[in-house]
């Protein structure tokens, strides 16, 4: 009987951010933000293990609370130029430090309180069935297409796309990547490595997706982001 995949969450949760400060410490419906994301992770049942690496010393004493390895993240990685690809390389080696080597590594923003039901396992799900180097989350881009978008020189208006589509029934379906999950096997985290200044580089070659609806994520970057979130989770409960 083949044996099941030792798959790490990682939760990323730097303390800085030019958006909203503390926005992982923020209250959202009486408790802190990133504790949401904790909930997610403690639903799955395909997350071997989870760590949280951060700066911020609430946040730490939080995860630790929830049962999460924890790991202060060096200062070089709290900037907010370093990478995604860095950050989950170094929670990786740490890990394997101590003694736990994943076959595959899985993103969990700490800022993103809405996902959806079982989104986190799905994703894994498809890794394990496909075989492939990654898997993302994307929801469609709804009236935000680029078929729609122009550029503006000073005061004139330059369509990207120059066309006649005005029904969006008539636009090519596209996809954004939501932020509810990131899946990557261990072997294509490491392409990171060898092309480190390519910070996708970790996606692989194989990059397949799942999709969730538009909406059905909610990433808190900008306080409006949060009153958002908060009518979300209040209409979840009705």
């Amino acid at each position: 009987m083949k044996s099941q995949p030792k798959v790490l969450g990682v939760v990323l949760a730097r303390a800085g951010s030019k958006g909203l400060s503390d926005k992982h410490l923020r209250p959202l419906l009486g408790r802190p933000l990133i504790e949401y994301t904790f909930e997610h992770a403690k639903a799955s049942c395909l997350l071997t293990r989870v760590v949280v690496s951060s700066d911020s010393v609430p946040v730490l004493e939080m995860a630790g609370r929830y049962g999460f390895s924890t790991l202060v993240r060096p200062s070089e990685l709290c900037t907010d130029t370093a990478s995604v690809q860095d950050v989950m390389l170094h929670a990786t080696r740490e890990m394997t430090r101590q003694g736990f080597e994943p076959d595959a590594v899985v993103v969990l923003y700490g800022n993103v309180p809405v996902r959806g039901p079982g989104v986190i396992d799905r994703a894994i799900e498809h890794w394990q069935k496909t075989g492939c180097d990654s898997v993302r989350s994307f929801c469609p881009v709804g009236k935000w297409h680029p078929a729609w978008m122009s550029r503006l020189e000073q005061d004139r208006v330059v369509a990207l796309h120059p066309g006649s589509i005005h029904r969006r029934q008539d636009l090519e379906p596209l996809y954004l990547h939501d932020g509810a999950v990131v899946v990557m096997s261990r072997r294509s985290l490491e392409r990171g490595l060898e092309s480190p200044q390519d910070p996708h580089a970790m996606f692989g070659v194989d990059r397949r997706a799942i999709y969730t609806d538009i909406g059905e994520t909610i990433e808190v970057d900008h306080l409006r982001d949060l009153y958002w979130a908060e009518a979300a989770l209040r209409e979840r409960t009705i």
